[in-house]
């Protein structure tokens, strides 16, 4: 990669430049196209905006809205040749030379803008940093490419870089690969690669969406402490309404490629003027809006659909020259909990705590320790014939609804699996059930000859949904199965489940990291951390009245929808959660619950 022909020897994380009046960056009239099977179509229709130095502009919107397009025509990343823009002008301020149309400049100028004036973190940290370069062979590079520094002073700075973006141990990270870091960590390195060289535009697009509460709490506040110290101008493109209120001085909301409102973050949440912002400001779930279904719990836990005491699931690791297992992942230690007919049991916390591996025990993927009862029948003592009948009982809705549906079936097809493997129906009845649970998970009996490319993202996951529900289960395990989905479609999805639940009277064991839709369809809540329960209690027990730090930290994570609400300041970790693997024999300490009153247990050391 050449060297930008303004090479330059950066104080990286020198104090900013003064501001100077008008905006650093300005788009005028632009269009993009995609051509698809059907032709030519626009993604992004006659966009004008202006950002100002020092400025955070949120781009907000649904999936398909042009928020990313708009994004990838700045930084001339366009798929090509299939996208490409038809019209406008992109224009970076230029305080020595004038201004720049970024849309008229060819790849090989481009390549000196980008990361030097203009730097982009991408939403996947893990596809965006090479997996088979170390991560300081990543970042020097990168400042290599538009300095003219040696390669011990551009390692030095790389080792600035990671520690202004809160990396503890900077030095040795260096020699690490991105999956030795957390996603948390490697979203970090994103940015310390973004802004290592002090661009004056930094576009973040959905730069949290992937990550845990508390992560994303951190990386926001990381955020907001660099620009402040460095006058970065920011793009940050979102679908979470949350983390606009929390960021945005400017908000522009757009649909369908055209920008349908714009005003600051005070106007847009206080006084919508557009019908589609106020429909997607109230499809926001918000902590402390949830209504308790029920009085007492208790009253029906004496018929529990599931038991689970005392769960263990752990994953030898082999090591060493002879390949000996010399560690082991304890993934769920000593789990136990009950859910009731009707009721919804939320397990949440962060990646790696164990919540999708307690799923899993459950739905018999995973081997494990302990006793897992299904309608009163336990697990352990069954042949293979009597743990499919039972598995019948128990049925799991995944998070990603494409990745669990095979792309050469047709939906109908896909539905209707459960009923022939298990041997339910003749042809002819069973195409009939499908039809009806096609109509009433809100899709028509025409679309059963469909393939799951031709659905939207929350079509896909309604057509899962009516696969779970095909063997008319007693327990669905929602495994993080609206997290994908854009807040309108999430709302839909989580109301359906709601009145399914209603009607047939399905138990939920509902995986989330996100507190503020757990708080919003939850009876009880069960917190994890490194494989234990620290806390578990009623939906207002732990959400009005946390008694655990753990729980207090998730809860205060939570972006809240109101600028005039925003936290001052969130506190930020300087190491990551401690990892749940150890070496034969370390067996992590045994944390015991004491009842704190009315049910609510609290770990104690």
């Amino acid at each position: 990669m050449s060297k930008s022909a303004g090479n330059r020897r950066p104080g990286v994380f020198a104090p900013a430049a003064s501001t100077t009046a008008g905006p650093v960056l300005e788009i005028s009239g632009l269009t993009v196209s995609v051509r698809g099977e059907d032709g030519e179509r626009p993604v992004v229709s006659d966009l004008s905006l202006s950002l100002a130095r020092g400025e955070t502009l949120c781009i907000a919107g649904e999936s398909g809205s042009g928020k990313s397009m708009t994004a990838l025509a700045i930084m001339q990343l366009l798929p090509q040749p299939a996208a490409r823009i038809d019209s406008g002008t992109i224009r970076l301020r230029n305080m020595d030379r004038g201004d720049i149309d970024l849309a008229a400049l060819d790849e090989r100028r481009m390549r000196h803008i980008r990361g030097d004036r203009i730097a982009m973190i991408f939403q996947e940290p893990m596809t965006s940093l090479n997996p088979v370069l170390s991560i300081g062979r990543q970042l020097i590079e990168s400042i290599e490419a538009h300095t003219d520094l040696s390669r011990a002073e551009a390692r030095r700075h790389a080792i600035e870089a990671l520690k202004a973006v809160r990396i503890p141990e900077a030095e040795s990270r260096l020699k690490q690969y991105p999956h030795e870091l957390s996603g948390g960590m490697r979203q970090r390195v994103m940015i310390a690669m973004a802004l290592a060289l002090k661009p004056d535009v930094l576009i973040a697009d959905e730069p949290t969406t992937a990550l845990d509460v508390t992560v994303q709490g951190e990386v926001l506040e990381l955020l907001r402490d660099l620009q402040r110290e460095h006058g970065t101008s920011i793009i940050l493109i979102t679908h979470d309404m949350g983390v606009v209120a929390e960021m945005a001085d400017r908000v522009i909301i757009m649909r369908h490629g055209r920008m349908i409102e714009e005003g600051t973050a005070a106007d847009i949440f206080a006084r919508p003027q557009a019908d589609y912002t106020r429909e997607l400001l109230a499809a926001v779930p918000r902590i402390g809006t949830g209504v308790g279904r029920r009085k007492s719990v208790e009253a029906e836990m004496r018929g529990s659909v599931a038991v689970v005491n005392d769960l263990h699931v752990r994953f030898d690791l082999h090591g060493g020259f002879f390949g000996r297992v010399n560690r082991r992942v304890h993934a769920v230690e000593g789990v136990s909990f009950s859910i009731a007919p009707h009721e919804t049991l939320a397990l949440v916390g962060e990646s790696g705590c164990g919540k999708s591996t307690t799923a899993k025990a459950l739905a018999g993927l995973v081997p494990y320790q302990g006793d897992i009862v299904i309608g009163g029948r336990n697990l352990a003592g069954l042949g293979r014939d009597q743990r499919k009948a039972v598995r019948r009982d128990v049925q799991m809705i995944f998070q990603d609804p494409y990745a669990s549906l095979d792309p050469r079936m047709r939906v109908g097809d896909l539905v209707a699996e459960p009923l022939l493997i298990h041997g339910i129906a003749s042809k002819e009845e069973r195409s009939q059930r499908v039809a009806s649970l096609f109509e009433r998970v809100g899709l028509s009996a025409d679309q059963m000859e469909l393939y799951p490319h031709e659905f939207s993202g929350g079509q896909r996951q309604r057509i899962c949904i009516a696969r779970a529900l095909a063997l008319r289960p007693k327990l669905i395990i929602a495994d993080e199965s609206v997290s994908a989905l854009d807040v309108s479609v999430q709302a839909r999805v989580l109301d359906l489940l709601k009145e399914l639940q209603r009607e047939f009277g399905i138990a939920y064991l509902f995986i989330s990291h996100d507190m503020a839709v757990v708080e919003n369809i939850s009876d009880r809540v069960a917190v994890m951390y490194l494989g234990q329960i620290v806390e578990m209690g009623t939906r207002d027990q732990v959400f009005s009245n946390p008694r655990h730090p753990y729980t207090k930290r998730l809860i205060e994570a939570v972006p809240v929808p109101d600028p005039a609400k925003r936290r001052p300041r969130f506190a930020r970790l300087d190491q990551e959660i401690p990892s749940p693997t150890r070496n034969i024999g370390e067996d992590p300490p045994k944390l015991a619950l004491k009842d704190v009153g009315n049910g609510h247990l609290v770990a104690v050391s």
